[in-house]
């Protein structure tokens, strides 16, 4: 450009203040300045966002920096490109003259070009004997050689911005993979606490994530999940340090049988699995001596018919998991009813209501026994749970339980998953919330 001198768009189009600070601004040139034009066009690319224009502008403006002879961007060698929209076209890969000039007026709106119009609004050049270009009408690329240093800025922020923004991406992914983990822990090993509620807690604040969120509200996310994450250990916490105690009182201390037959802990799987069988079979008659004369001895009778020695069972599958009784209970709530006086508070009782269900549900003797000696006692009765659980969903109870005792024989059916979903259906969460 002129130095001094001031241009104003042809036609109808109208002067504006902003461009007159345009024209301003691309007087401000230093002596002497120059810079690679790709390189501030990338810059451009990277600080688009903070400098609101849009990629089929930045496509136009790629199109007018290819027409510009040299690669450095320097006053010496002038600023002004004088393509037509025909040739503009053609390098923009086949862009309306329409759509093209509507991104030309956007890229002079935000000060990133000055036009600089002939007298009748065409673009050329007038070039002197020797073939050099003594003055031009087009689009002046000054602005963008005054503004290098700003642009390079910008682009080095927004750069900036996006690898922070990358960093709490990843720990958020981190804190949230923490605590969904911890949960489902907690939950597996029948660890006491509000579960649920903080599942519901851990969906309400990921649920203000928007699809793509800023910087700041990645922030406060990840604030509030460290706090969740915080309280989940200090649940767990106690737990863990009352496990290290029992686990040296277990070794440093004699042995000490529990007299108690209706015990929670002689029915648990990790204590039966230890029993030989001999002891499982005094285990048996202890508890058979000291339920007589109980109301529900004829229930005691009918699970010994159809439910297979415990200690054979166990001794046979010791390596098969068994899920807390809180967790099966929380998973299964209508086997309760079925339980001794409408309660279960132990695994007998629930392999008492399990007999009683597998009756009602029409499910034989043998299919029952042969899940029993796949999958152990306890196993089977909370199989049955689930199967009750699921109602209408399965069409023939004992077929189903053949078909999940043969599966579980391959190792092809694992008991977790169809409990958990029964965890998420029934959880007390999903009861408030229904």
């Amino acid at each position: 450009m002129e130095s001094g001198h001031v241009t104003t768009p042809f036609g109808r189009r109208s002067m504006s203040l902003g461009m007159l600070a345009s024209q301003m601004t691309a007087r401000e040139i230093e002596p002497g300045a120059s810079i690679d034009k790709w390189k501030l066009y990338r810059s451009l690319c990277e600080a688009r966002p903070l400098l609101g224009i849009t990629d089929r502008a930045l496509s136009v403006l790629n199109a007018l920096l290819s027409f510009y002879p040299h690669n450095e961007l320097a006053e010496d060698n002038g600023l002004i490109v004088f393509p037509s929209n025909a040739q503009l076209s053609l390098r923009a890969h086949g862009m309306a003259e329409q759509t093209i000039r509507r991104h030309l007026a956007a890229l002079i709106e935000t000060g990133l070009l000055v036009r600089k119009d002939s007298a009748n609004g065409k673009r050329y050049a007038h070039k002197g004997r020797g073939g050099e270009i003594s003055e031009a009408f087009g689009f002046s690329l000054a602005p963008l050689l005054a503004r290098a240093a700003e642009i390079e800025g910008l682009a080095a922020e927004v750069v900036t911005d996006r690898l922070r923004l990358q960093r709490l991406r990843e720990r958020l992914t981190v804190c949230r993979r923490d605590i969904t983990k911890l949960i489902e822990a907690a939950i597996e090993e029948g660890v006491d606490g509000d579960w649920q509620a903080m599942i519901a807690m851990l969906k309400s604040i990921l649920a203000r994530l928007t699809r793509q969120p800023s910087t700041s509200q990645v922030e406060d996310v990840l604030d509030e999940l460290d706090l969740l994450r915080q309280e989940i250990l200090n649940t767990l916490e106690p737990q863990i340090k009352t496990t290290k105690q029992s686990a040296n009182a277990h070794q440093n201390e004699r042995h000490i049988q529990n007299s108690n037959p209706d015990s929670i802990s002689e029915l648990e799987p990790g204590f039966e699995a230890k029993l030989g069988a001999e002891g499982a079979e005094d285990h048996d008659r202890r508890a058979e001596t000291a339920g007589a004369g109980r109301s529900d001895q004829a229930q005691l009778r009918a699970a010994a018919v159809t439910v297979p020695s415990l200690a054979a069972d166990m001794k046979a599958r010791a390596g098969l998991k068994s899920f807390p009784l809180g967790l099966v209970l929380q998973a299964c709530p209508q086997i309760i009813d079925y339980g001794p006086a409408g309660a279960i508070s132990s695994w007998r009782d629930l392999m008492k209501a399990a007999v009683v269900v597998r009756t009602m549900l029409g499910v034989s003797p043998s299919a029952f026994e042969e899940a029993c000696s796949i999958l152990g006692p306890e196993n089977a009765a909370t199989v049955v749970a689930c199967i009750l659980e699921k109602g209408g969903h399965v069409s023939s109870a004992g077929g189903y339980l053949r078909d999940l005792t043969r599966r579980a024989e391959r190792d092809e059916f694992a008991i977790g998953p169809m409990l958990m979903a029964l965890v998420r259906l029934n959880g007390p969460m999903a009861r408030r919330t229904g």
